[in-house]
């Protein structure tokens, strides 16, 4: 505050401090014949009542609250307040003027009201540009203001938006594994422990990925690889795993527990339905301007029904949150006995 109102008086000493200027060189180019003390003095009441008169229009602006107004309803306003504000800058000059003797003889005798009209006339060329320069300074301020609260409102809420499906996947995810560690605690006990280990490891891996909005497909597939490791526990002969990576693509950044959430739907909806299992496939490689990553699985996309869940909803949001529409994800039949899911990240949007 203490800043704006610095560089607002900056502004109006500055300001009519030229108008002062232009007087004086007016005064000498056109040689007005008056003496140098009435000339002087004739520019200071000039400043002066300028700094004062605006000074008073810029306090009723803000007393009226006309800054916050949309345009259409305070450009009326400002247009009548700039007319009486004239008049009041002509009173003070022409009162100041009688008061401290400074009149200029003529041959031809002026009623007051000729000077006032004539004055309010030639002080509102003052006034007017002001009251622009002013009005336009703020609105210009406050739109960019608003701008930039809506970029960080928006921010906010992507940053909220992704951190509320995190805090979705995570107990999404331990409630499928921790179903999988009881189907195996009575039936071994060894296999049981050892598939708790794998789910400390998931949880470690996924604690760290949430730290950053994306980590490298390298340590995406050490989460992906436990959490097939801890399901094949589970499913034994009838679960088959397939990896087909592309080295260059390791260092690509993905959605952390984008991939394992995938795979996990994979299982879910694909594996576990076919009483004889069958295989799941995880794929990254590079097609184009893309960086892909896709998840096969035995079994049918039964309508809509496989789309459902927040699984694929929430991998849908985060790469809209993350990427806007530069992303794509489909789910789809990829041949009669294999369902496949596809991301696609371009390039420029995911090195960062």
């Amino acid at each position: 505050m203490r800043t704006t109102n610095s560089r607002y008086w900056l502004f109006q000493f500055c300001g009519w401090g030229i108008v002062g200027a232009v007087m004086l060189f007016f005064a000498h180019a056109y040689d007005v014949q008056i003496s140098s003390s009435v000339l002087l003095s004739r520019i200071g009441i000039v400043m002066v009542a300028g700094i004062l008169s605006t000074h008073i229009l810029r306090l009723f602006i803000k007393w009226r609250g006309w800054l916050l107004m949309p345009i259409e309803k305070v450009i009326p306003r400002l247009m009548i307040s700039m007319v009486l504000m004239s008049m009041v800058y002509s009173l003070l000059v022409l009162g100041a003027i009688d008061f401290f003797n400074l009149s200029i003889e003529t041959s031809k005798k002026v009623s007051f009201w000729t000077k006032f009209v004539g004055s309010t006339v030639d002080n509102g060329l003052f006034i007017l540009p002001w009251t622009l320069i002013y009005y336009f300074y703020h609105f210009i301020e406050k739109s960019r203001k608003q701008q930039m609260d809506t970029l960080q409102l928006e921010s906010l809420i992507k940053e909220l938006e992704l951190k509320t499906i995190k805090a979705h996947i995570n107990p999404h995810f331990i409630f499928n594994s921790l179903n999988s560690i009881r189907a195996l605690v009575d039936e071994d006990p060894e296999r049981a422990r050892k598939a708790i280990t794998e789910l400390s490891n998931i949880l470690r891996s996924s604690m760290q990925a949430d730290k950053s909005e994306t980590v490298t497909l390298e340590k995406e597939l050490f989460i992906v690889k436990d959490y097939l490791a801890l399901e094949n526990m589970r499913f034994e002969d009838r679960l088959k795993i397939e990896y087909d990576i592309d080295e260059d693509t390791l260092d690509q950044p993905v959605p952390p527990m984008m991939l394992q959430t995938l795979v996990e739907n994979a299982i879910k909806h694909g594996i576990s339905k076919q009483i004889n299992g069958g295989v799941v496939r995880v794929i990254s490689e590079f097609k184009g301007d893309y960086h892909e990553l896709a998840v096969q699985n035995t079994g049918y996309l039964n309508g809509s029904r496989n789309a459902e869940g927040f699984g694929l909803s929430s991998t849908t949001d985060r790469l809209n949150l993350l990427y806007g529409n530069k992303a794509k994800f489909e789910i789809k039949q990829a041949t009669p006995t294999l369902v496949e899911a596809r991301v696609q990240i371009p390039f420029e949007t995911a090195i960062h």
